[in-house]
């Protein structure tokens, strides 16, 4: 089954009030709306794109470790994921496909991480959790995910919606602004540059791990012609 196949079929569930959800469509609506007013706001078209150069950045990994972007790129091709918390089921499903496909990102020389919000302890948790041997950095006030173009502040009415359902994003991600950044997946080639760009203000929508593969094994075979 493809990611976005179970990231319907949970969508279907969740929005239906099966059990264990159980979610009143009252709640539905609102995360429609606000998942419709982020679309039309258009704010997707400002985030960087294959082409651009990508901002380079030192983040914490969840054992509190300084990762550099460019240290990262200095042994090979960089998969990128921003992901909005532990909190979310459709990014850990994102996450858990990453890991499925993460041999095939190794094989053709890439390295993988995570960008996410969410303080150092909530992102142990999400590698225990998930399973995963890539690590997830913490980007403390959303500020990476700024210079991707990809930071946006949640409206009030979902800030209400989101303290109600005890979804409590300061407390995840030791920060008051009330932001997170719109999924996105970035290959980032070892000049910097963005090979492949994916972002969609609609959170239950997610590219497959294998749409990347193509960026990579072009960076691969640019690498192996230079030399």
């Amino acid at each position: 089954m493809t990611l976005q196949a179970k990231l319907d079929a949970f969508k279907a569930d969740f929005e239906a009030g099966k059990p264990p959800y159980n979610v009143p469509p009252s709640v539905i609506e609102t995360m429609h709306r606000a998942t419709a007013e982020l679309i039309a706001s258009n704010a997707a078209s400002l985030a960087l794109k294959a082409g651009d150069k990508a901002p380079a950045f030192i983040l914490n990994d969840p054992d509190d470790r300084p990762i550099s972007s460019v240290s990262l790129l200095a042994n090979g091709p960089l998969v990128l994921s921003f992901y909005r918390g532990v909190w979310c089921p459709y990014c850990n499903m994102e996450l858990q496909a990453l890991q499925e496909s993460l041999t095939s990102f190794q094989d053709l020389g890439a390295s993988v991480v995570a960008i996410s919000p969410q303080n150092s302890v909530n992102s142990r948790k999400s590698v225990r959790q998930n399973a995963l041997d890539f690590p997830i950095l913490s980007d403390a006030h959303n500020d990476v995910a700024a210079a991707f173009g990809l930071r946006f502040a949640l409206p009030d009415y979902l800030v209400a919606l989101y303290k109600s359902l005890k979804n409590d994003l300061p407390s995840f991600n030791s920060d008051n602004s009330w932001t997170l950044p719109m999924p996105a997946r970035y290959v980032i080639g070892q000049d910097g540059t963005i090979l492949y760009a994916e972002v969609n203000p609609d959170y239950t929508r997610r590219p497959e791990p294998s749409d990347m593969l193509p960026a990579l094994r072009r960076a691969l075979q640019k690498k192996s012609n230079a030399v």
